[in-house]
């Protein structure tokens, strides 16, 4: 009992300063938006015409993103104009729900066939699996630059399709360019996660299945897909929470345009004209993305520890 009491001290003396770290890097941020958050923004006293500091806001600042309300300098609210970032508040979270689902479910099915090809044994497999990662380890800036150039209006997607379409500008086009963009870039990562599901797969269950008579459709609906499952939920676990705070791309790619606006780009927008208010909307941004990832956990099995376990099982 005391060589474990021992080891227990041990273990908290090496495990403290990690948490102390922790508490000040994440901690210390996480407080301090959510003070911000119900604090009200400095402005001019509409009575004196001077600079004073907001003080406290209470839900306003909620209320402003949530209902789109806007209060005027004589403290009567009324809904915000077009134009104004809180009347773009619903519109920029259909935008980011649509970017998530689309592009992830782009990228997983894609994914899973390049994992398919990839698991499979032949004559450069690892030069294959290394030029897989040349559009993930580019950084997203450089990428969205690169498809910018290409989808300028003379540029080469305009020129090898024969259009003349503004892909930057008109709203549906300029989407597409953005979901193209990000599939491109993000389909390794998800062709990576599941390759190495795949990999820890036995062969002697394929081979069961062979000498069974099962086809190569039912080798990959009734072995490859249940065993595979857990680790393609967590790969899309963590894709989703990636595309619900999409920021760079369709910002750098389309110029900030309002068709693309995701709620990452309306906060940093909004911090240019409040910072206690944008507080308040990354508080709602994290309260989105925690809640997704709580259902695809608790109700999908997109369970890292798991997923572990399953494998372990499968072996």
């Amino acid at each position: 009992m005391g060589a474990e009491l021992r080891a227990s001290r041990r273990a908290w003396l090496l495990v403290t300063p990690v948490l102390l770290a922790l508490t000040v890097v994440i901690g210390y941020p996480v407080v301090r938006a959510l003070y911000m958050s119900f604090q009200k923004d400095s402005g001019l006293d509409p009575s004196t015409g001077m600079f004073v500091e907001g003080g406290s806001a209470g839900f306003d600042n909620y209320l402003h993103w949530l209902l789109q309300q806007c209060t005027l300098p004589t403290g009567e609210t009324i809904a915000c104009p077009t134009g104004n970032l809180g009347s773009q508040f619903w519109t920029a979270i259909g935008i980011t729900l649509f970017f998530a689902v689309v592009t992830v479910t782009l990228e997983a099915t894609l994914g899973l066939i390049m994992a398919m090809v990839m698991s499979k044994s032949f004559t450069g497999r690892a030069l294959l699996r290394a030029a897989v990662l040349i559009p993930w380890a580019i950084p997203t800036a450089v990428t969205a630059r690169l498809w910018e150039f290409m989808f300028q209006y003379d540029g080469v997607v305009n020129r090898v399709l024969g259009t003349h379409i503004l892909w930057t500008s008109d709203p549906w086009a300029a989407r597409f360019a953005v979901i193209v963009a990000d599939v491109w870039k993000t389909t390794p990562f998800m062709a990576l996660l599941i390759l190495a599901g795949l990999q820890v797969i036995p062969n002697d269950v394929y081979e069961a299945a062979r000498v069974d008579g099962a086809s190569a459709w039912q080798r990959f609906t009734q072995i490859t897909m249940p065993l595979l499952k857990p680790a393609l939920m967590v790969a899309i676990l963590f894709r989703t929470m990636d595309a619900l705070r999409m920021y760079d791309l369709p910002a750098i790619l389309t110029l900030n345009n309002p068709d693309t606006r995701t709620i990452s780009i309306l906060v940093v927008d909004q911090v240019r004209q409040g910072p206690n208010s944008a507080a308040a909307l990354s508080t709602i941004t994290f309260l989105l993305i925690f809640a997704v990832a709580f259902v695809m956990v608790k109700f999908l099995g997109a369970n890292a520890v798991r997923t572990q376990e399953a494998q372990r099982e499968a072996h």
